[in-house]
């Protein structure tokens, strides 16, 4: 069991642990001094105590997962890192891949956990920069030839100086030219239809539109404060009752069909949300009818993310850029 004070030996030198910030069943990540005196740094690791219980078919994937991010990150270009956080160092202790990343704030989860307990709302300029922010690192997970598969408020790092966002957790992530994958991965309440509903031939289709629906999924989020989608609320309560066959029994609850990914409901609240928002202004050009133009182009991409047909979501980054503009514009000077 890891300690503080204890040191971990990475090809730079010596870390050592000051504190647990975050943990998984697959991994846990500690505050480390850097070696020299350096900034601080984020040390991921491999849950030992959960790897020690694990199957070995298990234990191999873990392995495998850690060996890909860093292989991801080490990939990037610097330039390719605004927005995509940064591997520092890496190596292995006690036999298992370590990895030392940069030191970030906290995540859009716990930032909108701290807003539900009285914090000071995040308002709709900032949540559109950070949608935007996530759609160009999700470009370049996509330029380098990856689905990422596991977007989610968590896995969104602030950074501890501004309101910036970066990409972290690469362990899901897939080659775009992989065959469909025969195991199911990634977070059941963060998922589009094709990657928790199998194929007929029991796979699961993905590619970077999957992305894009959890986009939208994290888009309605930050908008309705923290509220979930119903279908993918749906989605995870069915994988804990049964991880095992979650997909079919929640299609037999649904007379057989994939449950509807946004109902009418949700999108009228969100187009309230937003024409909340955008109103509570003082400046001397906005109108209702601004306020109704933006809620609407909001919608537009919205609807856009979020359709259960991925044929039917944006293609590319840069369309979904293009609709982040088309809200903006919509908001006026104030944006």
């Amino acid at each position: 069991m890891l300690h503080a004070d204890e040191i971990i030996t990475l090809a730079a030198g010596p870390y050592r642990l000051r504190e647990p910030l975050a943990g998984s069943a697959y991994g846990v990540v500690w505050r480390a001094d850097a070696p020299g005196g350096g900034p601080g740094v984020a040390l991921k690791l491999i849950n030992r105590e959960q790897m020690a219980r694990a199957q070995p078919a298990l234990q191999a994937n873990w392995i495998a997962s850690a060996n890909k991010e860093i292989a991801f990150l080490r990939s990037l270009e610097p330039w390719d890192e605004r927005h995509i956080v940064r591997l520092l160092d890496s190596g292995e202790h006690q036999g298992l891949p370590v990895m030392a990343l940069e030191l970030m704030g906290s995540d859009l989860s716990r930032r909108v956990a701290s807003m539900r307990s009285g914090a000071a709302p995040s308002g709709l300029t900032q949540v559109l920069d950070w949608i935007g922010q996530v759609n160009q690192a999700l470009a370049k997970v996509h330029q380098y030839g990856w689905r990422y598969l596991d977007l989610k408020p968590a896995n969104v790092l602030l950074h501890r100086h501004g309101g910036g966002v970066k990409l972290a957790d690469f362990g899901t992530s897939r080659l775009r030219d992989e065959a469909p994958a025969a195991l199911y991965s990634g977070t059941a309440s963060w998922q589009a239809p094709e990657q928790f509903f199998p194929t007929a031939r029991r796979t699961y289709d993905t590619d970077a539109r999957t992305d894009y629906f959890a986009l939208g999924a994290m888009f309605y989020y930050l908008v309705t404060g923290g509220m979930p989608l119903q279908f993918c609320s749906a989605c995870g309560q069915a994988y804990r009752d049964q991880p095992a066959a979650a997909a079919p029994a929640l299609l037999a609850r649904h007379g057989g069909r994939v449950p509807p990914t946004l109902r009418e409901e949700e999108a009228a609240l969100f187009a309230h949300r937003i024409g909340g928002q955008s109103g509570n202004c003082s400046d001397a050009t906005w109108s209702p009818a601004r306020s109704n133009s933006a809620a609407q182009a909001a919608l537009d991409l919205l609807r856009a993310l979020l359709e259960p047909d991925r044929d039917a979501r944006p293609r590319h980054a840069i369309q979904i850029s293009r609709m982040l503009g088309t809200i903006r514009q919509a908001l006026g000077s104030r944006a």
